[in-house]
């Protein structure tokens, strides 16, 4: 993995002001709209964690191979993958990068058998489409409304 922080800045309403931009369709159309729905799909799923009382454990993927993963939810030792795509037509080439987890759980359980790897748990790409839908028995295409 590469040490490279992904930052942030949960108030998109702030951030947009402070782009000076002034309208909606500046930030639906412009050309940071993928980040700034990224930023606040994040903020809604660090939201929930906080008000459930929960300590929320988000991570962010890259690795030296520019792979990246956008959210990864740490749970009960498992980590589960979270692609962000601000589309309403997604497809399966969007959660292509899932599978360096599956590596890394095999490289890391291969050097430490006495402290295993967490386990990879079920996958999301978040988008805007209007209902749940499966992509294989692992990884679902999950509505940005149902945040």
């Amino acid at each position: 993995m590469v040490k490279a922080p992904k930052l942030y800045f949960l108030d998109t309403g702030l951030s947009a002001w402070l782009l000076n931009w002034t309208i909606p369709e500046t930030l639906e159309a412009g050309p940071l709209s993928g980040a700034f729905f990224e930023t606040w799909v994040i903020s809604e799923i660090y939201k929930s964690f906080l008000n459930a009382g929960m300590e929320p454990s988000l991570y962010y993927y890259r690795d030296k191979d520019k792979k990246d993963i956008d959210l990864l939810i740490y749970i009960d030792r498992k980590l589960h993958p979270v692609e962000i795509k601000k589309t309403a037509a997604p497809d399966r080439a969007m959660v292509r990068n899932f599978q360096v987890l599956e590596k890394a759980e095999r490289t890391a359980e291969e050097e430490s058998p006495l402290s295993p790897a967490p386990a990879i748990g079920s996958g999301a790409l978040i988008c805007q489409i209007p209902q749940y839908l499966p992509i294989n028995e692992h990884h679902a295409y999950v509505p940005v409304g149902f945040l």
